[in-house]
């Protein structure tokens, strides 16, 4: 893979070459209007009001990386970005299909779940325009809405309130443009696909000081997972008011419906340390049962304001309110193999449980924070200093109910797994196998069947109110750029105030109060004027309340505030470079990220809610991306990753110098596309061309078992006609169809990835 990956890269270096001397002006031009366009935006940004009107693979700036206007290249910290339009032209409709084109960024399985840097992230939700949100854990979320996606490598605690020491990503929202631009899109494809997206903006008024955007998207799918369906609608209209060049607001709503199964992955039987093959069952076999389902809605109302007393002294505030409901119904496994009556597993049937769960919660996000432009002898400074608020509220009304657990001879069922003196459990016959009887029917993975059921099945066994909870952490920071000559200091210090209150307006409140001093420190030397190189130390604070707000057993003794917080640090060196007139952008670092008191489930059959902790974990890798126009006709994407990550301390002796989960030591990622040009015979037409590469893993329970390294193929045709405003795009993923998986938690749940699949686009633009 390595090979060929390097001989994409020498091709397109050779024939950059050869167009370089053609096209020259070309590119050139290309280059200035960019230039141009990013300088103008950053002299009248602060906060991100305005969209961004260019079209091409890579992004030249971020807003919330240091929460100021700043030109990548110049933020000592690695971040990769990827583009509505890298996002349209791969086809990537869910977000995992577009970070996982980030370099170190591994989807983990089905779930909004990611290992980045070879640290896995939590269940804390997403970061939308720089603001934290609850949930978009089990269903992914759809990207139509969204302009670009930044993955800001490292813990970035002093710039976001607790976030995961691998890394953030950042979902930055589509906003208003100053020229009338509507795109319609419809999709068929693989899998029963049905889709269709709108993207209308322009301005209101004469004078564009009133703009509006309005995106919208509805998909409804199957899988080749068997019983797996989804529905998704989105809207989300936005409205940005500039009266003059001082003052900016910007207000966007996003409201979400998404209705499907929460697939738990395919189970395999047989397990035999070392020997289990990954092909005992289909890649389709799944452990649900009809009528099952996983429902999220929420509404997110976010609103940015901006204004300049003087060229010196600015002001921003964000402000985001987030609800966030679901319902949640499935039958899924126990993560073990039934038992004989002699407590032997057998390995070809799964014990399972059904479970209740229903909960909704409000989130606040309170963003203030003033900068100042000055002088102090040779230093130019740019001084920020503001305030923080983020407020997570699980409202009184949750709780989660489950039958599970064998049936006793006296009509009452035994809740735990575990099996103890056999004689009082009522029996069951199969395969000639004598088994206690379960209250949810075992799962038979040599003869599935799929039988319709309802609550009134099972008895319902445990049951469980989730308690009421407010998690609110207040923080101030100052961070200072400070230029002097070729070298820019980034410094930054950051104090939080953390408050976790389980059984929240209750009398029996559980109050637990933490405090942290995060400090951020970054240089970088401007080489020239093309090329930076950086250095960087963060120290990252995650109170583990926020890691565990899913599960049940947050308002029970260990509550996961009772732990002691997720701490880490990164040390960073790394270069960022533009060339061909800034037409790409060439990024790399080496880094070594350690963790401490990391919170994870114990994986006790017998206490499937036990949470235990680790003691620390070390990654240490080196990781590039690459992005922009080889030729005016040609755009590349591509990113590598060698990731070396180790648990480092552990309970378990034999755990200490294994491996981290379900993360690969080598991964890479290409995509490119070429449109011909039109003098050619084949000219409206364009082709695009993916490889993906990952080295094996071990999952991230059992470790008996490698899920193999894979190489995968993705391609695509476009047509547009010259002077057309229709474009007609043919996505093909996995063309070799080649078997893999994504990533696992044991022998009863590997998630494999898609087969061979292809879906058809037509886009109008007017």
């Amino acid at each position: 893979m390595k090979n060929i990956f390097s001989f994409l890269l020498l091709i397109g270096g050779t024939h950059f070459i050869q167009a370089q001397n053609n096209n020259n002006k070309v590119k050139d031009s290309i280059a200035k209007d960019s230039l141009e366009m990013e300088t103008k935006r950053n002299e009248l940004q602060t906060v991100e009001i305005v969209g961004r009107s260019t079209k091409k693979y890579n992004s030249d700036y971020s807003f919330a990386a240091t929460k100021t206007a700043a030109l990548n290249k110049d933020i000592p910290q690695s971040i990769s970005t990827i583009t509505k339009e890298l996002i349209a032209d791969k086809g990537a409709f869910y977000l995992a299909d577009a970070v996982k084109m980030s370099s170190g960024v591994i989807p983990a399985s089905y779930y909004n779940q990611y290992t980045i840097r070879g640290i896995s992230q939590n269940e804390e939700g997403q970061i939308i325009n720089g603001m934290r949100t609850r949930q978009y854990y089990f269903l992914q979320p759809l990207t139509s809405n969204i302009e670009r996606i930044e993955v800001i490598k490292g813990p970035s605690s002093a710039t976001f309130s607790s976030v995961d020491p691998g890394g953030s990503i950042n979902m930055v929202t589509k906003k208003p443009l100053a020229i009338d631009r509507k795109e319609v899109s419809m999709s068929v494809g693989s899998f029963s696909t049905l889709r269709g997206t709108l993207d209308f903006t322009g301005p209101l008024n004469e004078s564009k000081t009133l703009l509006y955007r309005v995106n919208g998207a509805y998909q409804q799918a199957k899988s080749f997972r068997d019983l797996v369906n989804n529905k998704s609608f989105l809207i989300s209209p936005s409205f940005s008011y500039i009266p003059n060049e001082k003052t900016a607001i910007n207000t966007e709503l996003i409201l979400s419906d998404m209705t499907g199964v929460l697939d738990r992955g395919q189970p395999i039987f047989g397990a035999v340390a070392g020997k289990t093959s990954l092909n005992k069952t289909p890649i389709s076999l799944n452990l649900g049962a009809p009528g099952d389902f996983f429902k999220s809605k929420e509404m997110i109302l976010m609103t940015n304001f901006a204004h300049k007393f003087n060229s010196k002294i600015g002001f921003n505030a964000s402000y985001m309110k987030q609800t966030w409901k679901e319902d949640l119904q499935e039958h899924r496994t126990t993560n073990a193999f039934a038992v004989d009556m002699n407590n032997q597993p057998v390995t070809n049937l799964a014990m399972m449980q059904f479970v209740q769960r229903q909960q909704n919660w409000d989130v606040d996000n309170l963003s203030a924070y003033f900068n100042f432009d000055f002088k102090t002898g040779k230093l130019n400074h740019k001084l920020l200093t503001g305030y923080d608020l983020s407020s997570w509220n699980k409202n009184k009304g949750g709780g989660q109910n489950a039958g599970r657990g064998y049936l006793l001879k006296d009509g009452t069922v035994a809740s735990t797994f575990v099996l103890a003196n056999a004689s009082n459990y009522q029996t069951v016959t199969i395969d000639g196998i004598v088994l206690p009887k379960p209250n949810v029917d075992y799962f038979n993975l040599n003869n599935p069947i799929y039988r319709i059921t309802s609550p009134d099945d099972y008895t319902l066994n445990v049951r469980t109110a989730l308690p009421s909870a407010l998690t609110t952490t207040n923080a101030i920071y100052i961070q200072d750029q400070i230029q002097w000559e070729k070298f820019t200091f980034l410094l930054g210090l950051r104090n939080e105030w953390f408050e976790d209150i389980t059984n929240y307006e209750t009398s029996n409140e559980l109050t637990v109060k933490k405090t942290a001093l995060l400090p951020r420190i970054g240089i970088t030397y401007a080489v020239n004027s093309a090329i930076n190189v950086y250095t960087t130390y963060l120290e990252g604070y995650q109170p583990q309340s926020n890691t565990v707000t899913l599960m049940p057993q947050t308002g029970s003794l260990p509550g996961g505030s009772l732990f002691d917080p997720l701490e880490s640090d990164l040390k960073e060196i790394g270069i960022k470079t533009t060339f061909l007139n800034n037409a790409m952008t060439f990024n790399a670092a080496v880094y070594e990220i350690n963790q401490r008191n990391i919170l994870m489930n114990a994986n006790d059959p017998a206490n499937p809610d036990l949470l235990v902790t680790r003691g620390a974990e070390r990654s240490r890798g080196f990781e590039c991306d690459l992005a922009g126009y080889i030729t005016p006709d040609w755009q590349i994407n591509a990113s590598y990753s060698y990731i070396d990550a180790e648990i480092t301390q552990d309970s378990n002796p034999a755990l200490i110098g294994a491996r981290k989960q379900n993360t690969p030591k080598n991964s890479a990622n290409l995509w490119t596309r070429y449109n011909f040009a039109a003098d050619s015979a084949l000219k409206d037409l364009g082709i695009g061309f993916g490889v993906q590469y990952q080295s094996s893993k071990v999952p991230w329970f059992t470790r008996d078992f490698t899920l193999p390294d894979f190489t995968i193929f993705d391609a695509a045709l476009f047509y547009k006609p010259n002077k057309s405003n229709i474009q007609i795009a043919l996505n093909a993923g996995n063309l070799l169809n080649k078997t893999y998986w994504l990533g696992a938690q044991n022998y009863l749940r590997l998630f494999p990835g898609s087969p061979r699949n292809a879906s058809l686009t037509v886009t109008y633009k007017f």
